[in-house]
């Protein structure tokens, strides 16, 4: 029996209490379109630019609380989010449509990603350093940014912000969140189980707003000085924008964009691992992962074998709603159905579409005896015979379609699969160890994956792309402590004199003109 659909009221919370709005934005079901999940309340830039302030405020409180203390709080948020995890995921599932088998491992990641950084309090290490002087000590120490401004996408709308929020917090950073409007509700929600895990207010403050207002409500920001970071996850085409933004600043944003994601096939592959590879990071999520697979690079010697595998897996794959069990659901929101038509047009004469109907699912246009209803859904779409310089082959297509080509030599495969320019994810089916490392020394991706998808990141692995899928940032594990920490060089010089480096400096004379016998 279905659920009577709630529509919740939600405003944005600076400083722990409701800020004004200046807009109104109905989240919608994209499974049963006429539910509206939430009534978001839209800020203005002014107010961003205010959530700014009270966070610079906030900041200097919490950067002065001890990190192992910082680091109880990231783990009592992750055992309030794994206490909450069906609720969340369920929520999820019904404001964006994602699965809910996928949408509870999203959650699951919130958790490992807490898990991993509730010790990194206790390691937020610096060094002890020898100088080349005496009675000279030298050391090294990491500190905390400031605010960071974090604007987040909503195909992943809990996983993705955590990966951001929790080391900022934990590295003693205050936080302005602004998460994609419809996602609201979904992260109206995350905020409240980190607000109930003891934060100040202020140190985490959650900011709706559209692209336009977001965009000059951080340019006021940055003006003023209240912002030391920018971390976005969204498009390419908006990344530029805030790398410049921030680099008029003299900043360098974290930025995690837009891929390509390309699947070489060798002629040596596990056909039948590589279908199952192919089918889950290209039509998991309705095809809407930044890890997407783009194109399957297939060697010709196999080609006809895998396409046969892959049309039958996408043919029996059952797309539907998403509180079943399924591989697809909706779109995310009516803009992304809309670019999606777009992109179906791309769509070429020399192009051979494999997998049968194109386009959305409806009374008139079903995938078997199902009708899509009032949802967002689109037939998974597989196109043979896609070349370099066709838009489907070059450019990020944001939605349930898969392009195929085919090549003769690994160097050819590799040259492929950095043609489009990005650089997020990529992936190499084989069994021979040279082909794979062959591979990941050519390829320009920032991940790659041997004998798995595109998709699938573990919390404690570097996340992040290169080229026009990012500028080199890096998130999750370790690795992402750069992104919310400055190095401190401090020196200590006890010996009651000025010793000037490179100039007091004791010299040991070698005898370089000795010979042996």
């Amino acid at each position: 029996m279905r659920r009577t659909p709630v529509t919740r009221q939600i405003v944005s919370i600076v400083g722990g209490k409701d800020a004004e709005a200046a807009a109104t934005y109905d989240s919608v079901n994209p499974a049963r379109t006429g539910e509206v999940v939430a009534r978001v309340g839209l800020a203005d830039a002014e107010t961003f630019a205010a959530a700014c302030r009270v966070a610079k405020e906030a900041q200097r409180e919490w950067a002065k609380v001890p990190a192992p203390v910082r680091g109880r709080v990231i783990a009592s948020i992750g055992r309030l989010v794994e206490a909450n995890a069906e609720r969340l995921a369920r929520l999820v599932t019904e404001e964006i449509g994602k699965p809910y088998a996928e949408a509870l491992g999203e959650v699951r990641e919130i958790v490992d990603t807490c898990d991993f950084f509730l010790g990194e309090g206790r390691r937020l290490y610096g060094q002890t350093v020898p100088s080349e002087m005496p009675d000279k000590n030298l050391f090294t120490f990491r500190v905390p940014v400031g605010v960071a401004a974090v604007v987040t996408a909503g195909n992943f709308p809990v996983a993705v912000p955590s990966w951001y929020l929790v080391p900022a917090l934990l590295c003693g950073n205050a936080v302005v969140w602004k998460p994609a409007e419809y996602a609201a509700a979904s992260a109206h929600a995350m905020f409240r189980l980190f607000a109930a895990a003891g934060l100040p207010d202020g140190v985490l403050n959650i900011v709706f707003a559209d692209g336009a207002e977001t965009f000059r409500g951080l340019e006021l920001a940055l003006g003023e000085g209240s912002v030391q970071k920018v971390g976005f996850t969204g498009s390419s085409e908006v990344g530029r924008k805030i790398g410049e933004l921030t680099g008029r600043h003299l900043q360098s944003a974290c930025l995690e964009l837009g891929g390509k994601n390309p699947m070489v096939i060798m002629p040596d592959a596990d056909l039948d691992l590589a279908v199952e590879g192919a089918l889950f990071s290209g039509f998991g999520t309705a095809g809407q992962r930044c890890t997407s697979l783009g194109t399957v690079i297939v060697h010709e010697s196999v080609h006809d074998a895998f396409l046969e595998r892959f049309v039958q897996a996408v043919g029996e794959a059952r797309v539907g709603d998403p509180e079943q069990d399924v591989v697809a659901g909706p779109l995310l929101d009516r803009k992304f159905a809309d670019r999606y038509e777009e992109y179906l047009a791309w769509i070429q004469p020399h192009h051979k579409v494999v997998s049968g109907s194109v386009g959305r699912i409806t009374a008139d246009n079903p995938r078997g005896d199902f009708d899509g209803g009032e949802g967002l859904y689109y037939h998974p779409v597989v196109v043979d015979g896609v070349r370099p310089g066709d838009r489907l082959f070059m450019e990020e297509t944001f939605g349930p379609i898969v392009g195929v080509t085919t090549f003769r030599t690994l160097d050819e495969a590799i040259e492929l699969a950095n043609l489009p320019g990005y650089g997020l994810s990529s992936s190499i089916y084989t069994t021979e160890a040279r082909n794979a490392f062959r591979f990941r020394e050519g390829v320009s991706a920032g991940m790659v994956s041997v004998n798995n998808s595109t998709s699938g990141a573990e919390a404690h692995l570097p996340f992040g792309g290169n080229g026009k899928s990012g500028n080199g940032s890096r998130q999750s594990g370790m690795w992402v402590l750069d992104q919310f920490t400055r190095w401190q060089a401090m020196n200590w010089d006890h010996s009651g004199r000025l010793q000037k480096a490179q100039m007091d400096v004791a010299e040991i004379v070698p005898d370089l003109d000795f010979r042996l016998a």
